[in-house]
């Protein structure tokens, strides 16, 4: 009997997670700026949240967020286009929709390369309206205030990110007591793989995914660089770089700008509908970029676990602990704990689709863990899962979805991270 309700479950499992993946195309046309995978702005869901089983209250949250919208994560692609739309005007090889592209590039561009990797504003106030959603979502984890530890990566932008958050939470309820660091003996639970990080790990990675295997089936080539750049170029002899990667500059400024506010930057150059196109092909890429590190995570899965369990077991009077890291981490993570069935791994190409999407790792991308307490039975504890504020599935039995058993999500957890250690 235990065997066939496992193999039910499994099945079960594997139908939710498909079938919530199963929307991906349709989300796209609804919001084709979806398309720009990781460099999505978050966008704020309004999707109702299932009321928790009777008799059980929230009473601590756990949380990793991804730092918000910023600039260009290096200089080079801002120094790479001075130059090259530079060469270009001067040369007299610039088409109308190019001259005026290069005057709106110019006269943002000491604003561009000053910025370059810092927050923007946008992605101050994402995590300030991330933060107030999750207070008015579970006031009664915060009402009467209580103790909130929050780490961040060594990154500004990242640090920035916890302060809006802190602040918002602040605001909302000035009893609430944060204490904030950025340090190195922290991060284990924000970016373990740190330089700067004094504990050492050896976790396998550089794992890759069973589609790679099958890559070669699906039929995907994107022509995007070579079509947008006669858009920009009468020609492009003598100009710096290879077209190839000048139409990847060219993209990658495009998705950028929106976390930037400068969206229209470029014109008519690029359309979302043309990146929309190309979204799958650059899916997979995606999937493979956070698949393959995924063990590398194990330290901020266990620092949710420890932390979890001290509160619970009354070692701990925190309300809530905060993280703010990186999309290195955090995408990596949802496919450690088999987010949405981020682990289920595919060999068809064609089904990676429906178990990740790039935009859930978006800026300010953020995973809450949200605990509730059996009033009644003080040991009887359930978990919630929210990826960027909606119910998320996990690899666990649940006859109360989206609730999981808190000793099933610590033994499975536990479990996982045992067999890759040992």
């Amino acid at each position: 009997m235990k065997k066939i309700f496992t193999t039910l479950f499994v099945v079960l499992y594997t139908m939710m997670s498909w079938a919530q993946g199963s929307t991906a195309l349709d989300q796209l046309k609804a919001d084709p700026r979806k398309a720009y995978g990781t460099d999505y702005p978050y966008s704020f869901n309004t999707a109702a949240l299932t009321k928790a089983p009777k008799g059980y209250k929230p009473f601590y949250i756990s949380h990793y967020g991804r730092h918000g919208s910023r600039y260009y994560w290096n200089a080079f692609l801002y120094r790479e286009l001075d130059s090259l739309l530079t060469t270009a005007h001067k040369k007299h090889q610039l088409t109308n929709e190019g001259e005026a592209f290069y005057r709106k590039f110019m006269e943002a561009k000491d604003e561009l390369t000053n910025g370059v990797s810092e927050l923007s504003q946008l992605g101050w106030e994402q995590h300030q309206g991330i933060a107030r959603t999750m207070y008015n979502n579970f006031p009664e984890v915060f009402k009467k205030g209580g103790n909130v530890l929050a780490i961040s990566s060594l990154s500004g932008r990242c640090v920035l990110s916890m302060s809006a958050f802190c602040q918002e939470l602040v605001q909302c309820n000035p009893k609430i007591e944060i204490r904030e660091e950025s340090a190195r003996h922290t991060l284990d639970g924000v970016v373990p793989t740190d330089k700067q990080n004094p504990v050492k790990h050896n976790y396998p990675k550089d794992l890759k995914p069973r589609y790679e295997a099958n890559k070669d089936k699906f039929q995907g080539h994107s022509t995007l660089r070579e079509t947008i750049i006669p858009r920009v170029f009468t020609s492009t002899e003598g100009l710096p770089g290879n077209l190839n990667h000048i139409g990847s500059n060219l993209i990658n400024l495009y998705t950028s700008l929106p976390n930037i506010g400068h969206e229209g930057m470029m014109g008519n150059i690029i359309t979302d509908e043309e990146i929309m196109k190309d979204w799958e092909e650059t899916n997979l890429g995606s999937y493979s970029w956070v698949f393959g590190p995924q063990y590398e995570t194990i330290p901020i899965l266990q620092d949710i676990l420890n932390k979890a369990e001290a509160v619970i077991n009354g070692k701990s009077d925190h309300i809530s602990d905060l993280r703010f890291g990186h999309d290195t981490c955090l995408g990596p993570l949802t496919v450690l704990m088999g987010i949405n069935g981020a682990d289920q791994d595919p060999e068809d190409p064609y089904q990676v689709k429906n178990i990740y999407q790039n935009w859930e790792t978006c800026k300010a991308s953020n995973l809450q863990l949200i605990f509730y307490r059996n009033k009644k039975h003080p040991n009887d504890i359930l978990v919630k899962c929210l990826l960027n504020g909606s119910e998320a599935t996990l690899p666990l039995p649940a006859d109360k979805f989206p609730y999981y058993k808190w000793s099933d999500f610590k033994r499975f957890y536990t479990a996982r991270i045992s067999s890759v250690a040992n």
